[in-house]
C-alpha cells in the first residue's frame, strides 16, 4: 500500500480508519473480520468486509449468504450503507461477529441550531495581503438567505453560488469516483479590494432575518501588508517544500534549495507566499526586513564533468527561486526574479546533454532547456553554493557485462513494525511482512545477476517515508524501487479489483514504470491495475528513477492467496529481476 494510505482514505472530508488491532485469525477456520473495525466511520455509501472463515460452511451477512469466496474461505463482499449507524452481523454456524459502521454525510450540513456551518467562515486563519489585492469572503449557510459581511468600514453583500460543488479527495480516482459532489449547504460569496488605509480586522457576517439580524465573526483577521515593510524569506532547510497554495492540500511544486531568497507578498496562517507565486511554511524559512526584493542578473553559464555527473553552474547575485520541468528527453530550468544579460555559455561535449538552449522570459525570468541524447534520464540534483546555483545531471550507469554488474538497486520493503502494518489480508496477515519477503527474494535474484542491492530495512523497523527518502538520496542508486501491496478506499470493489500497479512522479521514472508493469502483467499472466502518476514520498526523489510498485491487492480474496503463495512469490521475484535487467540493458545507450 502506498504512503498515501489508500486503505485509510474515505471519499470525503473524513478518512476511513484502517489501523486496527494487529490480530490475525486464530485458525484458518475461525470466523474473522480484518476490516472494518468494530466501530468505524466513513463517508462512503458502501463498505467492503474483508475476512475469512471455514470454506466448507456458509457465512451470512445480516442473514444473507456471501456467495463469492476464495478456495481458502476468504471473502470481501461490498454492502450498502444508510446514513447514520449501520449494524452489520456476520455469522457462521454458532459464531457471530457484530460491527457498527456509521456513515456520515460526504459534505457538511448546517447544524439544526444555527444558520451557517462554523468551519466555513472565511478566513479561518489570519491572513495578510497587500493593498489593492482582491480578497474574498464566504461561508456555507441555509438556503434563500440575505447575508452580508462587514469589514474595513465596508458592507459587502454575499451572493448565493448556484450548483456549488466540492471535489472528492485524490484517492477517488482509484475507484473511478472522482466526479464533483454537490454541497449540502448553500455557498455565499463576495469580494472586495484590500483598502490602502483604515482599520481592517475580523469580518463580521450578518444574516438578515425576520427576527432581526444574526451575526458571526470569522476566526481569522485580514491584515494589510504595507509596501514600506518589505520582508524577505530565506529557505533554511535543505529542500524547502513549495506549494501552489497555503496548506498541504495544495500541490507541490519544485522544491526550493537551501539559501533561496524571495520577498513575501502574502501570509496565511503559518504559510508565506513568495513573490514568484509559490507558498512555503514559515518554519522552513528565516524572515528579515529588507529595503528591496531579492533580484539577480544572469550572465555566463559553464559546465564541467565529475565522476558520474555533469555539473552546470549558474553564477547569480543572490539565490533565487527555481522551477524544474522534466519531460522524457528534456529538462527545463527556470530562474525566477532573474534578468538575463547572457551572451556566452560554455557547454563541453557531454555524455548526456546534446544541447543547451536558453531564452529570456519577460519581465524577470531566465529559462534553460537541456536536450538529452536519449529519451531516458538518470537523475538530477540542485543546490546553491553561495549565490551560484549548481544543477547536477546524472550520467547513465556503466554495466560491466550483459547482466547487472555495476548497477546499484535500492529496494524499499514498504511499511514495517507493529506501528506500520500497511494493508491487511482477509486473515489479518499484514502487508509489511509480504513486502519484506518479496523484497528479500528480489534482492537474491538481483544479486545473482551481479547487482549491488541496498535494502532500506531487513526486519521490523520503524521508518518514516522521510527516512527512506534520505537513504535513497545518500546511496544515489541506479534505481529505487519501493515494494508494496495494495488496498482501496471504502467505496472500492475489493472482489473485482486486482492486479499489478505502478506509480511514478518524475518523467525519468515513467518508462521504467510502464516496462515493469507491462512485463509482469504479460509474463506472469496477472491482471493490470494500471500505471499512475502519483505524488508520493517514495516517487519524489530526483537523484534516480524512483518507482513505487503495487504488486497485488491484499484485500482481494483470490489474489491474496497468490500473494502469499511461496512459489508465486519466487516466480514474481525472478520475473521482476529479469524485467529490471532487460530495461537497464535497453535504456542504457551503447
Amino acid at each position: 500500500m502506498t504512503f498515501s494510505s489508500f486503505w485509510q482514505l474515505g471519499l470525503g472530508a473524513l478518512s476511513s480508519l484502517a489501523m486496527i488491532t494487529p490480530a490475525i485469525a486464530d485458525t484458518d477456520d475461525a470466523l474473522f473480520l480484518a476490516y472494518p473495525p468494530a466501530t468505524h466511520q466513513t463517508v462512503s455509501d458502501r463498505i467492503f468486509l474483508i475476512g475469512t472463515a471455514d470454506p466448507n460452511q456458509p457465512v451470512l451477512v445480516n442473514g444473507e449468504p456471501i456467495l463469492d469466496r476464495s478456495e481458502s474461505g476468504h471473502f470481501a463482499p461490498t454492502i450498502p450503507l444508510a446514513l447514520g449507524e449501520n449494524m452489520i452481523t456476520l455469522t457462521q454456524n454458532d459464531e457471530t461477529l457484530t460491527i457498527i459502521v456509521t456513515r456520515l454525510s460526504a459534505t457538511p450540513t448546517v447544524p439544526s441550531d444555527s444558520w451557517f456551518i462554523p468551519d466555513s467562515l472565511v478566513p479561518q486563519v489570519d491572513i495578510a495581503r497587500p493593498a489593492g489585492e482582491l480578497t474574498c469572503f464566504g461561508l456555507q449557510a441555509i438556503p434563500n438567505a440575505e447575508i452580508a459581511v462587514t469589514w474595513a468600514d465596508q458592507t459587502i453583500a454575499l451572493a448565493p453560488q448556484t450548483a456549488a460543488v466540492t471535489l472528492p479527495p485524490n484517492s477517488a480516482v482509484l475507484t473511478s469516483q472522482n466526479e464533483p459532489v454537490p454541497l449540502a449547504a448553500t455557498v455565499y460569496e463576495g469580494c472586495t479590494m484590500i483598502p490602502a488605509a483604515g482599520d481592517l480586522g475580523q469580518p463580521i457576517y450578518r444574516l438578515q432575518g425576520a427576527t432581526g439580524p444574526q451575526t458571526a465573526i470569522a476566526p481569522g483577521q485580514i491584515n494589510r501588508l504595507a509596501k514600506t515593510d518589505l520582508q524577505v524569506a530565506e529557505v533554511t532547510v535543505e529542500s524547502g517544500i513549495a506549494r501552489t497554495g497555503p496548506s498541504t492540500n495544495y500541490s507541490r511544486i519544485t522544491p526550493l534549495p537551501q539559501g533561496t531568497r524571495a520577498a513575501i507578498t502574502a501570509t496565511e496562517g503559518d504559510w508565506l507566499r513568495l513573490d514568484y507565486g509559490g507558498w512555503i511554511r514559515t518554519a522552513e524559512t528565516t524572515i528579515t526586513a529588507a529595503t528591496a526584493p531579492p533580484r539577480s542578473i544572469m550572465r555566463s553559464v559553464t559546465s564541467e564533468q565529475i565522476p558520474g555527473w555533469t555539473e552546470v553552474r549558474f553564477p547569480l547575485q543572490t539565490p533565487v527561486p527555481i522551477a524544474i520541468d522534466q519531460t522524457a528527453d528534456t529538462l527545463t530550468l527556470t530562474l525566477h526574479n532573474t534578468t538575463p544579460q547572457t551572451d556566452t555559455i560554455y557547454f563541453d561535449v557531454d555524455p548526456v546533454v546534446q544541447r543547451l538552449d536558453w531564452q529570456p522570459v519577460l519581465p524577470d525570468r531566465a529559462q534553460f532547456r537541456f536536450q538529452f541524447r536519449t529519451s531516458q534520464q538518470w537523475g538530477y540534483k540542485v543546490r546553491y553554493e553561495g549565490t551560484t546555483l549548481v544543477l547536477s545531471l546524472r550520467h547513465p550507469p556503466e554495466l560491466e557485462n550483459d547482466a547487472l554488474a555495476g548497477a546499484t538497486i535500492l529496494l524499499d520493503p514498504g511499511h514495517g513494525s507493529e506501528n506500520d502494518l500497511g494493508a491487511r489480508g482477509p486473515n489479518g496477515y499484514p502487508e509489511k511482512d509480504v513486502n519484506l519477503v518479496v523484497s528479500q527474494l528480489l534482492r537474491d535474484e538481483l544479486e545473482v545477476r551481479g547487482a549491488t542491492v541496498v535494502m532500506t530495512r531487513e526486519g521490523d523497523d520503524d521508518l518514516f517515508p522521510r527516512d527512506r527518502v534520505d537513504i535513497i538520496n545518500e546511496v544515489e542508486p541506479t534505481l529505487a524501487l519501493s515494494v508494496h501491496y495494495n488496498a482501496l478506499p471504502d467505496a472500492g470493489d475489493a472482489i473485482n479489483t486486482a492486479g499489478i500497479g505502478m506509480f511514478w512522479y518524475h518523467a525519468q521514472a515513467h518508462d521504467l514504470s510502464e516496462f515493469l508493469h507491462d512485463t509482469l502483467v504479460q509474463e506472469l499472466d496477472r491482471p493490470s491495475y494500471g500505471v499512475y502518476w502519483n505524488n508520493l514520498a517514495l516517487t519524489r526523489p530526483t537523484v534516480t528513477p524512483s518507482v513505487l510498485l503495487e504488486l497485488g491487492f491484499m484485500i482481494n480474496p483470490d489474489e491474496f492467496e497468490w500473494i502469499t503463495d511461496s512459489n508465486a512469490q519466487a516466480e514474481l521475484a525472478e520475473g521482476l529481476a529479469e524485467a529490471i535487467a532487460q530495461w537497464l540493458q535497453t535504456a542504457i545507450p551503447d
